[in-house]
């Protein structure tokens, strides 16, 4: 039976750390893992826009010696009515794994469901799982381990922030998510995450203040305010979450040598300050490479072959 990722919740806290040792081998060695995926083919279906997303899944694919079939919506008789389910039933039958950006969670649930291959979930409005890989490999290489660090999320409590949340609850990390009034992680998240970090030894805060919240963390992270499919409330979403940029005050209120993350792309100078994406405490452009690395390490673990 076909395993596939299409929330953090899918991995267990130890199947999540071992990924993160296996990606650790693989940035050192990539070459060792060259022939892994030799004779497969992964089909990349994005029916959203992508940057590193694409780049990164099309490039590792390739790495470990499989073909990557990139295709957007555009191209797939989904566009015409055929069902998801329908489209995965026939996808199983030429490619060996589907990587797929889509909208909602439910399209993803439902392809998986229909189909005997590997499903991934390179994003969807509810969970952006593959990122929130990428960002603890990084916190590892950086902080030495993300077990017992806290981690300040700064905005909005989006698909990234419910990915970030579940993954740092895994691996016992002390989570404080702080957004304007109204803009929490959904509370079956926060629920879910504070049932993980119960186990783990880790913690999850919801706080609306973000100078108490930055104080002393050792990861500060933020996303863009206003997601994909959000253009339209951009103004509106400015004026609430001005307060939550992540600026060098921030900064200078976290621990000594604390990490600014951002999962990209980000707007300088409204939810980050450009002197903080591009000052020395900056780990994104590390934690952008990362998501190549992270994501081989998950096809490999999907396939058995780690």
């Amino acid at each position: 039976m076909a395993r596939h990722y299409l929330s953090v919740d899918d991995l267990t806290p130890a199947e999540l750390t071992g990924l993160l040792e296996l990606a650790a081998k693989v940035k050192a060695d990539p070459a060792a893992y060259a022939d892994r995926l030799h004779g497969r083919s992964v089909a990349l279906i994005f029916e959203k826009p992508s940057t590193r997303t694409r780049l990164s899944f099309e490039v590792g694919v390739a790495e470990l010696g499989a073909h990557p079939l990139v295709i957007s919506s555009t191209e797939f008789q989904l566009g015409r009515g055929e069902t998801i389910e329908d489209t995965g039933r026939v996808l199983s039958r030429y490619v060996d794994a589907v990587v797929l950006r889509t909208s909602e969670q439910e399209r993803l649930e439902l392809l998986a469901s229909a189909s005997s291959v590997p499903v991934v979930n390179s994003l969807s409005d509810f969970e952006h799982p593959c990122q929130a890989l990428a960002d603890l490999f990084t916190i590892r290489e950086r902080l030495g381990g993300p077990e017992g660090r806290t981690l300040t999320y700064l905005g909005d409590g989006n698909n990234v922030a419910h990915s970030l949340l579940l993954a740092g609850a895994k691996v016992g990390m002390q989570m404080r998510m702080a957004t304007p009034p109204g803009f929490e992680p959904i509370p079956q998240v926060v629920k879910r995450a504070a049932e993980i970090a119960a186990e783990t030894g880790g913690s999850v805060e919801l706080l609306n203040d973000p100078t108490e919240a930055a104080t002393g963390a050792d990861v500060l992270y933020t996303d863009v305010w206003a997601s994909m499919g959000q253009e339209d409330e951009a103004d509106e979403r400015e004026l609430v979450f001005r307060g939550y940029q992540l600026d060098q005050k921030l900064v200078d209120l976290a621990a000594p040598t604390a990490i600014v993350m951002h999962c990209l792309p980000a707007h300088r100078g409204k939810e980050i300050a450009a002197e903080v994406i591009d000052g020395p405490r900056s780990a994104v452009w590390d934690q952008a490479e990362n998501r190549l690395h992270t994501q081989k390490a998950l096809l490999l673990l999907l396939f058995d072959l780690a």
